[in-house]
C-alpha cells in the first residue's frame, strides 16, 4: 500500500505564494503520473496539474503561468509551487499518485488526505 502525506497549505494574502509537498511511502513501487487536484466548498474536485514519469506537465487554464508542478523521483515527492495566488484558489488540495508495485507490477492509485489553502483578499 502506498501512503501519501501532504504539507504546505495555509493562509496567505492574495498575490502571495505557497509550496505544497506530497510524499509517497510504503511498499516498493514506481510512481508514474503524479497529480494535484483541488476542491472548493460547494464545487466538484478539479484537476489542477499533473506530471508524468517522463516529466511532461499539464495545467488547468485557471492556473497556467502561476503554478508549477515538479517531482523528485528519488524522494517519491511531488510539489506544487503556487504564485500570484487569488481568492478563487481557495480550496482543499489533494495529491494523487498512480503507479505500479515492483512485487507483481500491479497498478495502484492513491490519494492524500488533503491540505487546506486559503487566500484572503
Amino acid at each position: 500500500q502506498v501512503r501519501l502525506v501532504e504539507s504546505g497549505g495555509g493562509l496567505v494574502q492574495a498575490g502571495g505564494s505557497l509550496r505544497l509537498s506530497c510524499a509517497a511511502s510504503g511498499s516498493r513501487f514506481s510512481a508514474n503520473t503524479m497529480d494535484w487536484y483541488r476542491q472548493a466548498v460547494g464545487k466538484q474536485r478539479e484537476l489542477v496539474a499533473f506530471i508524468t514519469g517522463g516529466g511532461s506537465t499539464n495545467y488547468a487554464d485557471s492556473v497556467k503561468g502561476r503554478f508549477t508542478i515538479s517531482r523528485d523521483n528519488a524522494k517519491n515527492t511531488v510539489y506544487l509551487q503556487m504564485n500570484s495566488l487569488k481568492p478563487e484558489d481557495t480550496a482543499v488540495y489533494y495529491c494523487n499518485v498512480e503507479g505500479k508495485y515492483y512485487s507483481d507490477y500491479s497498478a495502484f492509485g492513491s490519494w492524500g488526505q488533503g491540505t487546506q489553502v486559503t487566500v484572503s483578499s
